[in-house]
């Protein structure tokens, strides 16, 4: 196993928190959903190695009001990132939103990416609809309440619904995200999620054959939020690449079956 360090940089005024492991010249970029964020990625990075980062507005990343938490926002983000960081070259592995704004910036840069995986992503396909917690904070009135009420013991009942195992997610995952879930957070999770209507997404996603490096499509079956039939729509959509459904598994399945995170190792690391 390798050892995770962590480092801050600044980055337009804003400080980035990553975590990192190895020093492969082609590293795995890791990318977090919402609301959570680089921790969630301790497992694959201490098996293979690469560089989990909170994307603006969540985890120990900045958060000021005045940032961009659109796709378009997060995908420059990404560019200086990689720029700041003198990468010419990377793999990529996302989740959930970080899944869509990779596969943004690939679709704009397909040439930087050696080789992909995308992990229950929120689709840049057409015929998605929000669901759930996220669809009420996309709400004008009601979205407020419903992200200022995610403290932990109702994390904790959330996640009892978004896995496949018997019990809540992992105490140190829910803990995670409680301890990272602040004002600012609040904040960015509103913002992001009523700048992302189905329909923009799906246009951000036109564009999804020009990546053409190989790809691994991992979807966990039990998710209630997004249908696998999705991750269906995306290993048609992209140029090259395999679909894995994992039938006992919820919205984070390598948190469900570590044996998934190996399977992503193993995969980004061929």
């Amino acid at each position: 196993m390798l050892t995770v360090t962590e480092a801050l940089l600044e980055l337009d005024d804003q400080p980035v928190f990553l975590r990192r492991a190895g020093d492969d010249p082609v590293p795995t970029i890791y990318l977090h959903g919402v609301p959570t964020s680089s921790f969630d990625w301790l497992g694959p990075l201490a098996q293979g190695g690469g560089i989990a980062v909170d994307l603006p507005g969540f985890g120990r990343s900045g958060k000021r009001g005045d940032l961009d938490y659109s796709l378009d926002g997060h995908v420059r983000f990404l560019n200086r990132l990689l720029d700041a960081l003198e990468l010419d070259r990377v793999r990529l592995c996302g989740h959930d939103w970080g899944a869509a704004v990779g596969l943004a910036w690939a679709a704009a840069q397909p040439a930087r990416l050696q080789r992909l995986v995308i992990v229950n992503a929120i689709p840049l396909l057409g015929g998605f609809r929000w669901r759930g917690p996220r669809r009420l904070v996309r709400m004008p009135v009601v979205g407020p309440i419903a992200v200022g009420s995610a403290w932990k013991p109702i994390l904790r009942q959330v996640s009892r619904r978004v896995s496949a195992t018997p019990g809540p997610m992992p105490d140190a995952f829910v803990t995670s995200v409680a301890e990272s879930f602040d004002l600012g957070t609040e904040r960015a999770t509103r913002l992001l999620l009523r700048d992302a209507d189905p329909e923009d997404l799906a246009r951000a996603g036109a564009n999804l054959a020009a990546i053409t490096a190989p790809a691994l499509v991992v979807w966990g079956e039990q998710d209630p939020w997004i249908a696998p039939r999705f991750g269906s729509g995306y290993a048609a959509a992209l140029g090259d690449a395999t679909l894995e459904l994992v039938p006992d598994a919820g919205h984070w399945p390598w948190i469900d079956r570590p044996e998934v995170g190996t399977r992503i190792v193993e995969y980004l690391s061929s």
